[in-house]
């Protein structure tokens, strides 16, 4: 029994109509019942105490708060060049203390409630207790699919604003978010007892959160003579809050520091190789933590095989493909255009004028584009949906080769083998009636056709696009999901849905957008919420309330994405629009940036123009059978070669998929998340074991928060009043010409002539 186990007495009941038919004391596991995965065993506990109040005044009010607050903080820094995006770790850390303080300070009196006989209901039922801990945490993470910070259909809505300069209406945008995030709750309902209840099921990435909870809640030992965590916490937040005014405000040359440049300021190639932001990032650091956690989240909770994978992955990648296509082989005519940029050029090196190119129907103008001509890619772009292709097919052939017998078995077993502990723990709760899934994806779905008929002229999707998008979703959620339950690999089809749409329906942007999102994005978002579910599985939550938590803070978190969104799109001159922007406006739109441009390559202009016969790139679809036979040859070595253990540690999907945040994300974000997770999660995680279980997570949460508060701050202090600090520290990282192409003869504003 843990700490928490041992001292919570029986509580008076509280708002739970679940827990007030459940009576019992913590309950131990036979041998035979314990989970037949060991990482689980070794992780979660065999008890549960069903007394613990859940439904309590405590998670209402935290798990609001912090829902909404976590959701305006995501969707506010998603517009920024380095998006900071505050986790669930955060969460869990921040919301400890708050919660014990209102613990001891709320009183304790208990009032009768009318028309429900005896039962009572008290603002403080006793101590804060880990089950109002999980539920606080999962609400304020309900709107994010793996963590991305806000709902992904936002993009949409950006694109549409920004980018496009058209209209769509409030009621348009809300309603695509929130049928888009809702119905993937309905894919993970029907999937619920397939890939949640069973043991062999054991999804990884929550025993992460299983072992924070503990550490969260086991109380320090009084002899113990270490600074607390609550106190560390405070303390990291505090430097970090007052730290980030520096490279956030009065010296925002340190987010990038780009020293090769600064050697070579008259040099294209050398800044080509040395801008963190615009190039190749070698040597490029930073001592601003929103760039070290900015797209790929903290590394500090990443674990170190994964950085060694990514790094591989990520030199092979960058320091080698592109370097060697681009000033050796000059593929594509590469040197017309900058190495590195997500932007789309002309053949003689000019941004592409995508609006010339949009007609009053919003489709596209075949003579406009005919008069500017096709659309050109950097060679960075080009080599990135390449490797793309190639980790969609690796990533199914990796697992149906290495994990296909595992997750076979594990499926069987699935339904042959015996309950283990945590589920017959679970059997005591009431069940979600299947009915209420079912009525809630029949529901979605009727929203969602009223959507794409009767606003279809904001949307573009056809009525039969839903149903198709909706068919992809429901085929795929559940093999998708047994192979993150038993692999922790979740293979991305966000291409694979571009790509069919824009086959089948090509010349309009917001369609294939809206395919992509109704169809890749909802099965994402059902295997987060499965992952959720399985984390309250683990810690024994109430299945009821886990739906209701999750339901509120689905609608409540995309409301507010929406919300600041509008907000954010309609006070911010130029929002998006980094060649319109000042300097050092931090309200580039990195990711929606990338959004629009898949818009136009696989929407407005379609995949048969730009990677089919009439398109520059059909070469690059060669990388699905790459990527296809890859894994192949790796299995086949690893057969011939039984005894050699360091060929089965090839990875493909995820070297080749190392990259796969890039564009938005840089070099200089690569540099430095490898950099700072390898000395945290090698050095400090070998050598210094312990501090880094109490600590490493506390670390990260803090320094997100700090940089979080003190970013708003400034944007409300400042930011709203264009009051600025103009000298060399705050002019970039100085590396103009990293954008510059190296061909002869083409003309770039601001760019050498050779």
């Amino acid at each position: 029994m843990t700490s928490l186990e041992l001292q919570v007495p029986p509580h008076p009941t509280t708002l739970d109509p679940e827990n007030h038919a459940i009576k019992g004391e913590n309950t131990a596991a036979d041998d035979d019942e314990l989970s037949p995965i060991e990482e689980v065993r070794l992780t979660v506990t065999n008890t549960d105490d069903p007394t613990l109040p859940v439904w309590t005044f405590r998670m209402w009010f935290l798990g609001l708060i912090s829902c909404a607050l976590l959701s305006f903080l995501n969707q506010f820094f998603a517009y920024r060049t380095e998006p900071l995006i505050i986790t669930q770790i955060t969460v869990q850390v921040a919301t400890l203390p708050i919660g014990q303080f209102m613990a001891a300070v709320l009183p304790r009196r208990q009032f009768k409630l009318p028309g429900v006989g005896s039962r009572k209901f008290s603002l403080n039922p006793g101590p804060f207790n880990m089950k109002e801990h999980v539920l606080i945490s999962i609400f304020a993470n309900a709107g994010s699919a793996f963590g991305s910070g806000s709902a992904y259909a936002v993009g949409i809505v950006t694109i549409i604003k920004a980018f496009y300069q058209r209209k769509i209406s409030f009621l348009a945008g809300w309603l695509l978010i929130i049928t888009t995030q809702v119905l993937g709750y309905g894919w993970a309902g029907l999937l619920r007892k397939y890939v949640v209840e069973p043991a062999h099921m054991w999804w990884p990435s929550t025993l992460v959160q299983v072992s924070l909870f503990r550490a969260l809640h086991e109380k320090d030992d009084k002899n113990d003579r270490r600074i607390t965590r609550a106190k560390f916490f405070l303390i990291i937040l505090i430097c970090s809050f007052v730290w980030y005014l520096v490279p956030g405000y009065l010296f925002t040359t340190l987010t990038s520091i780009s020293w090769i440049c600064w050697i070579f300021s008259k040099s294209v190639t050398a800044q080509q190789i040395g801008s963190g932001l615009r190039g190749l990032g070698l040597g490029a650091f930073t001592l601003d933590w929103s760039a070290v956690a900015s797209f790929l989240f903290s590394p500090l909770i990443s674990p170190f095989f994964a950085i060694a994978n990514v790094f591989v992955g990520y030199v092979l990648i960058i320091y080698i493909a592109i370097p060697v296509a681009y000033w050796g082989l000059d593929l594509y005519n590469a040197s017309r255009f900058p190495i590195f940029s997500s932007h789309l050029f002309t053949a003689q090196g000019q941004k592409y004028n995508i609006t010339a190119i949009v007609n009053d129907k919003f489709e596209i103008d075949l003579a406009k584009y005919e008069e500017q001509g096709r659309i050109n890619l950097s060679m960075f772009f080009a080599l990135t949906y390449g490797f793309g292709f190639a980790t969609i097919a690796s990533t199914m052939t990796h697992v149906a080769l290495f994990y296909g017998r595992e997750i076979y078995d594990r499926y069987r077993a699935s339904h042959t083998g015996k309950e283990d502990i945590h589920t017959r723990l679970m059997r005591k709760y009431k069940d979600i009636p299947s009915w209420w899934f079912y009525t809630l994806l029949a529901a979605t779905f009727v929203v969602s056709l009223v959507l794409c008929i009767f606003l279809n002229d904001q949307v573009q999707m056809p009525w039969w696009g839903l149903l198709f998008a909706g068919a992809m979703a429901f085929i795929f959620t559940l093999p998708i999901s047994i192979i993150t339950a038993t692999t922790n690999q979740t293979p991305g089809l966000n291409i694979i849905t571009e790509y069919v749409m824009g086959l089948i329906y090509p010349g309009r942007p917001i369609a294939n957008v809206c395919f992509k999102t109704y169809g890749y994005m909802s099965m994402a978002q059902a295997v987060s919420f499965l992952n959720d579910f399985k984390l309250g599985h683990y810690m024994k939550i109430p299945p009821r309330s886990m739906f209701l938590v999750q339901f509120i803070g689905t609608i409540l978190a995309g409301t507010i994405n929406i919300a600041v969104a509008w907000w954010l799109l309609n006070s911010i001159e130029n929002i998006c629009q980094d060649d319109l922007l000042p300097a050092d406006s931090p309200w580039t739109c990195p990711g929606d940036r990338v959004f629009f441009d898949a818009s136009v390559i696989w929407g407005l202009v379609g995949p048969k123009r730009i990677f089919g016969s009439l398109g520059n790139y059909p070469a690059m679809n060669w990388f699905f059978l790459g990527g296809a036979l890859g894994p192949i040859i790796v299995w086949l070595l690893h057969k011939t070669f039984p005894k050699q253990s360091w060929i089965p540690l090839i990875n493909l999907p995820v070297l080749l998929g190392a990259t796969g945040m890039m564009p938005p994300a840089t070099p200089l974000n690569y540099n430095a998340w490898i950099l700072v997770g390898t000395i945290f999660n090698f050095f400090v995680f070998r050598y210094r074991k312990k501090w880094w279980q109490r600590y490493n997570y506390i670390l990260s949460a803090a320094l997100d928060a700090g940089v979080a508060f003190m970013a708003i701050l400034l944007y409300f202090s400042v930011g709203m009043e264009n009051r600025s600090v103009t000298w060399w520290g705050t002019e970039g990282e100085h590396c103009k010409l990293a954008t510059c192409p190296t061909a002869k003869g083409i003309m770039v504003d601001g760019c050498p002539v050779k």
